[in-house]
């Protein structure tokens, strides 16, 4: 046998042995969320399930919260995306095109805010939203994530932004275009890209945040990250209604990936090449 056709052999059989390895969790998920106790708890594990049920969704997602902590998910990290894109668009044009002292050291020191842990702060967060009134509430949670995220946004906007040819501005700029017409005929549609990736980040972050959620919540607001451990009981753990709400709650996660994909692609590779 050429040694060739024997790396080709090992190649696929170690992709085989990864794919399978990564995607069995995801099976495993699936698979419990439509299985009856019995054969959640069976030993041996049954690994096809001959019965399916859907009782573990009607539990997980109406009588635990967990359509709720979806729901406020969902709108926490839409609001938070649309906040940061609103606030990091501009400041990363500002930083990318304008004349600013010391520009390198002040991107350097912005993402450098991105890498502040976030029980560091935790505290401090928690003694002012508690004086604001905004515990359990949408509010606290919507900005704390903006605070977090605004640096790794306005750092990779800004990197997006300079890639692109000055001419482009410099000619709208000749033409009599204010900034702000720059910004929103010229710019934006060059950088959909990017804005795809940075809005992909941003909502990810969000949707999957547990500390600042367990903290400043209580009943009222119910995020997906805090309805999980609510499942897990001292006598019992509801393993099928925990995958149930895992496997819907990754839902809009998919369906933000499949919407943007296109972009993404582009808005990857587009600060790897200059030019």
């Amino acid at each position: 046998m050429k040694s060739s056709t024997v790396v080709n052999v090992v190649t696929y059989i170690v992709a085989a042995i990864a794919v399978i390895v990564f995607a069995f969790p995801f099976y495993w998920l699936i698979t419990t969320s439509f299985k009856f106790d019995i054969d959640i708890y069976h030993y041996p594990p049954v690994y096809i399930p001959f019965k399916f049920t859907l009782h573990n969704y009607w539990t997980g997602l109406f009588d635990l919260w967990g359509l709720q902590g979806i729901r406020d998910s969902f709108i926490i990290s839409a609001m938070n995306t649309l906040l940061v894109l609103a606030l990091s668009i501009p400041a990363a044009y500002a930083l990318a095109l304008m004349p600013v002292r010391g520009k390198s050291f002040l991107l350097s020191w912005i993402l450098s805010q991105r890498m502040l842990p976030p029980i560091a702060v935790a505290i401090p967060f928690f003694l002012v939203w508690k004086w604001l009134g905004w515990l359990d509430t949408y509010q606290a949670l919507v900005f704390t994530y903006t605070i977090f995220n605004l640096p790794f946004a306005i750092w990779l906007l800004a990197g997006y932004i300079e890639e692109l040819p000055r001419e482009i501005y410099e000619a709208a700029l000749v033409d009599g275009a204010s900034h702000l017409g720059v910004l929103r005929s010229v710019l934006l549609p060059l950088i959909k890209p990017s804005i795809a990736v940075t809005s992909l980040f941003t909502f990810i972050f969000s949707w999957n945040e547990f500390l600042f959620a367990v903290i400043f919540t209580r009943e009222k607001i119910r995020p997906f990250t805090v309805v999980i451990p609510s499942l897990i009981g001292g006598h019992v753990i509801l393993w099928g209604a925990i995958c149930a709400v895992t496997l819907v709650g990754l839902i809009p996660e998919i369906v933000m990936v499949l919407l943007l994909q296109k972009h993404i692609v582009r808005g990857l590779t587009l600060g790897a090449i200059k030019g």
